[in-house]
């Protein structure tokens, strides 16, 4: 067994796998860099587009809800469409609705654009991490993850910095460097796949419906719930009763069908179930802070954008750095666990 993993860690991935993983991770780049970028910019962006505080929080709600319906459907579209051609186009939409965005000139076309700009962009997220996985050894994976740790750490600052000296449309123009990279390193290094049509016709369309909804519902309570008294407001409560309603059913669907869209039946694993609630924990940590820092320093304190974005990157960065540490225990930890009995 331990024969077997080092020989594994002793793998190295070739150049044309490596092209392909920082393909990949400037796709989650863009797609992260874009919740935060848009937070720390977000009071300019409001009064350009002229609208009020309350208003203005749906230019980041409608990107969430977007990329969480997308993301946990992602495996299954990209079986349908192919790996390759559903996330290149995915990046060239994403790029477009990016410059939607930035000409957007009213509250309603830049709730619309942005929603559309996070259905594209959370296809890359998971996306990066399919290939990151399946593609390095395991011995090269912990400098993978600290690839896409990266993409976390400089968001806001970067935002801060285009709307401070630039204006606020930049924050949006900014994605099509790396989106250009990204379609000029994906296309000559992801292999081509056939598409696979007849999946649609056995897809578990109740179980997408239902996922949709009450992800959106359940992404509304939490964003606006705090702003309109949650449970006190008819309409937080009427939100909250369809998210519960809308997810059991999505939960119930998918245990009992043949071919689920989104494979519940894995978080039974221990491993797999394990990990996934240690990586919620730290995304609250993580992702929580960044959200919450520039919007209150900008609108607490009135402190610029420039500055504001400038407080989030050092403890992204700590965290990024201690991902290559794991290298060396990496192997030991996954032979502990597989051997360990159910």
């Amino acid at each position: 067994m331990s024969g077997a993993i080092d020989d594994r860690d002793t793998e190295r991935a070739s150049l044309r796998t490596w092209v392909a993983v920082y393909g990949c991770m400037l796709g989650a780049l863009i797609a992260v860099l874009d919740i935060q970028i848009v937070n720390s910019s977000l009071a300019e962006i409001e009064g350009g587009i002229g609208t009020g505080v309350d208003n203005g929080a749906w230019i980041s709600t409608s990107y969430l809800i977007g990329e969480i319906i997308m993301i946990p459907l992602t495996d299954y579209l990209s079986r349908v469409f192919g790996f390759r051609r559903f996330l290149l186009t995915n990046v060239t939409l994403f790029l477009t609705f990016s410059v939607s965005c930035a000409f957007a000139d009213s509250l309603g076309t830049m709730i619309v654009t942005r929603a559309l700009q996070g259905f594209t962009g959370g296809v890359m997220i998971p996306m990066a991490f399919t290939i990151l996985l399946t593609k390095l050894p395991s011995g090269q994976r912990p400098i993978g993850l600290a690839i896409f740790a990266v993409t976390a750490t400089f968001g806001p600052a970067i935002g801060g910095y285009l709307t401070e000296h630039f204006g606020w449309q930049y924050i949006f123009f900014i994605n099509l460097i790396p989106g250009s990279v990204m379609l000029a390193l994906l296309f000559p290094s992801l292999d081509h796949a056939p598409m696979q049509l007849h999946l649609l016709k056995d897809g578990d369309w109740y179980g997408i419906g239902s996922l949709a909804i009450g992800l959106a519902c359940f992404q509304t309570v939490l964003d606006e719930g705090n702003k309109d008294d949650w449970f006190g407001s008819p309409y937080i409560a009427h939100l909250a009763i369809v998210a519960a309603v809308m997810l059991t059913a999505f939960a119930v669907i998918e245990l009992r069908s043949d071919k689920p869209a989104v494979q519940l039946r894995l978080l039974a694993n221990r491993n797999f179930g394990l990990g996934t609630l240690a990586n919620t924990l730290v995304g609250f940590g993580l992702f929580g802070s960044v959200y919450v820092l520039p919007a209150y320093l900008d609108s607490s304190k009135a402190i610029m954008p420039n500055r504001s974005g400038l407080c989030s990157p050092g403890q992204a960065s700590r965290s990024s750095s201690s991902f290559p540490l794991s290298r060396s225990s990496s192997s030991t930890s996954m032979c502990a666990w597989s051997s360990a009995p159910d």
